[in-house]
């Protein structure tokens, strides 16, 4: 079973903004949602090779070799396929829907050949809201087709000209199964595709010239977004594919980050760590703003916490907290869990899981995400206006009541709640952070309160989170777990970053949880999360690792730790959500968190090994300047 899928490697992404669809090193669309992340898939093979659907683009016989990369400076991935006869080149992207939300979605695929002759064979066969609704077929000749299921429609557009040789056409297409194949040859010089469109259009024939046009307009799009970057140091290339990646998960009309664009894709092959990733976290918020402001993507900053302060707006005063962890791109946050027990999984990793059970779970660390990530948008000239203090205060009024409450944590773990020392601590940062804001705003705040709690919860931290025995920070109050997330606790700014009792946890978190550059979250064996298997390093963490080394005075050995970690991108630089043993993607793909923390660490990075250690503060600023 395992020789039908890809690697999940082996895989790039392409987006309009509103939506995104992987396609693999041989031609294959094997994932593709419409009309948002988080809809119902069109396309899922990667799932299930057998009744998933997919829309594949190859040559014809089997002796050939496939590369990819992405047209400079944009998202538009080219699968170039050379076999002895010939070399032809499959060019795909999505024209973007930058604006409001539309069912309307365009997927293009050009097939060229540049030298020689190549016999290609092409498949379209949709199987909608995740191979569970039936559809129906009509063609129009010459024209196209569209499926229609219930619910969703796929058109097929043709394009151009039938392509003639000798007379004849060099192509035919045919029924198959529940869809389309089509066979044919093209020689140096000829061109033919599809474009593939949602929203129950009727086919038609687009011209080479109308194709041509949505090509330059979506190179423009992306060549002008690249150009806006501010970043000037090292490692551009891959800070930029991270920037393009993070760009292409974000709803456009809400500006809201999913955490991938993907969903049930395994921690572990055959294992059942399988979880939708296609939401968005309030956690993020924090370090995609800092990344965002860190590169001069301004606009995208304040978008996103506009978003964040619509979810405190309505949710302000709710008994059972002010936020949840995770919502729809909408904001929304209906995620029921349910498993998708016809499909098989990747590699056989069942069960595939959509919605999201963790999104009622209480976890304390968002509080001081959001907090952050507000504060940082402050700093960038977002100034909240007064309903929007007045929400922040009822929110951190209810931290103060909240902090010390068992949860489930940042790892979202399913094994009964604890006082997670990653929770406190954050909730240390929304306290002080909304300290910060009130006194440089000149607010109205319950300033007394609010720090009592906050000088709390330090002490707690230092004394519940301390375990003398191993001189380190540990999981939670009472076990001797080491935790990859608490690497935040210098970052974030709540312990000096050369404090010795940093630096006795930083070597612990080296003996126990980094292996040659990788680091764990933490051992599941040593810690249960309620789950069976284990998990791969995290990358993430290992990012996060690069960062607290580099504040921590290890400059050369964070640079070493960075430069390896970039040998485990794909070959597009791109990243899933863990690394396993023998340097393979697992988890969802590409991951948010992975790029997020690739373009701080970087920017930190550079900065200090310019400028000294532990000294980014002036980051953002040069981040607000076009140099």
């Amino acid at each position: 079973m395992a020789d039908t899928y890809p690697n999940i490697a082996d895989h790039g992404l392409i987006g309009d903004l509103q939506t995104a669809a992987l396609v693999d090193s041989n031609g294959t669309i094997d994932w593709f949602c419409c009309p948002r992340f988080d809809s119902p898939s069109v396309f899922a093979s990667l799932l299930d090779a057998e009744r998933g659907g997919f829309c594949s683009v190859r040559p014809a016989t089997d002796d050939f070799v496939s590369r990819q990369l992405y047209l400079p400076n944009t998202a538009i991935l080219v699968t170039r396929f050379m076999t002895e006869q010939g070399v032809g080149e499959l060019i795909d992207f999505m024209p973007v829907a930058d604006g409001v939300a539309t069912d309307r979605h365009r997927l293009v695929r050009m097939l060229r050949v540049v030298r020689g002759t190549l016999d290609f064979v092409a498949e379209v066969q949709p199987r909608f809201d995740y191979g569970r609704q039936a559809h129906d077929f009509s063609a129009v000749e010459g024209e196209g087709a569209i499926f229609r299921s219930p619910d969703q429609a796929l058109t097929m557009h043709r394009v151009g000209d039938f392509v003639m040789h000798g007379g004849q056409r060099a192509g035919r297409g045919e029924l198959v199964g529940q869809g389309v194949r089509i066979t044919g040859s093209l020689d140096a010089g000829e061109m033919t595709g599809v474009m593939l469109e949602s929203g129950g259009v009727p086919p038609k024939r687009i011209t080479h010239d109308e194709l041509t046009d949505l090509f330059l307009e979506t190179r423009r799009f992306w060549r002008e977004w690249n150009e806006r970057s501010t970043y000037r140091g090292r490692w551009r290339e891959m800070v930029a594919r991270s920037a393009m990646t993070l760009k292409l998960m974000t709803y456009a009309p809400t500006g809201a980050l999913v955490a991938a664009p993907t969903a049930g894709l395994p921690e572990q092959i055959g294992g059942e760590r399988n979880w939708d990733y296609r939401y968005t976290w309030i956690r993020d918020a924090s370090f995609s703003v800092y990344a965002l402001l860190g590169l001069g993507y301004t606009e995208e900053a304040e978008q996103f916490v506009e978003w964040l302060m619509q979810r405190v707006h309505e949710s302000a005063g709710d008994t059972s907290g002010p936020l949840k962890i995770m919502y729809r791109v909408d904001g929304s946050s209906d995620l029921v869990e349910e498993t998708l027990d016809h499909l098989s999984g990747y590699r056989g990793s069942a069960p595939v899981r959509i919605g999201n059970g963790a999104a009622d779970q209480l976890q304390l660390d968002i509080y001081g995400e959001a907090m952050d990530s507000i504060h940082l948008a402050d700093t960038h000239g977002l100034q909240l206006p007064h309903v929007g203090w007045s929400q922040l205060s009822q929110l951190l009024d209810w931290v103060c009541d909240h902090w010390d409450t068992a949860e489930e944590g940042i790892w979202e773990t399913r094994g009964g709640p604890k006082k997670f020392t990653y929770g406190r601590f954050m909730c240390w940062i929304a306290l002080d952070r909304g300290i910060r804001l009130a006194q440089s705003r000149g607010r109205p705040a319950p300033i007394p309160r609010w720090r009592e709690q906050r000088d709390a919860i330090y002490a707690w931290v230092m004394e519940n989170g301390w375990d003398e025995e191993r001189k380190a920070f540990v999981q939670y109050e009472g076990t001797e777990v080491l935790d990859a997330s608490l690497l935040m606790m210098p970052l974030m700014g709540f312990i000096a970053p050369r404090d010795p009792m940093w630096l006795s946890t930083l070597d612990a978190m080296e003996d126990e949880l980094v292996s040659d550059s990788l680091v764990y979250r933490y051992n599941p064996s040593a810690s249960p999360d309620g789950l069976r298997g284990s998990e791969g390093t995290f990358t993430l963490c290992s990012f996060w690792y690069v960062d607290a080394l580099a504040r921590s005075g290890f400059l050369d050995e964070a640079q070493l730790v960075f430069e390896k970690m970039l040998t485990y991108a794909n070959h597009l630089g791109l990243y899933a959500e863990e690394i396993g043993l023998t340097g393979e993607q697992l988890g969802n793909f590409p991951q948010a968190f992975s790029h997020l923390s690739l373009i701080n660490a970087a920017v930190n990075l550079d900065y200090q090994l310019d400028h000294g250690s532990g000294f980014v503060d002036p980051v953002l600023a040069k981040g607000r300047r076009v140099i």
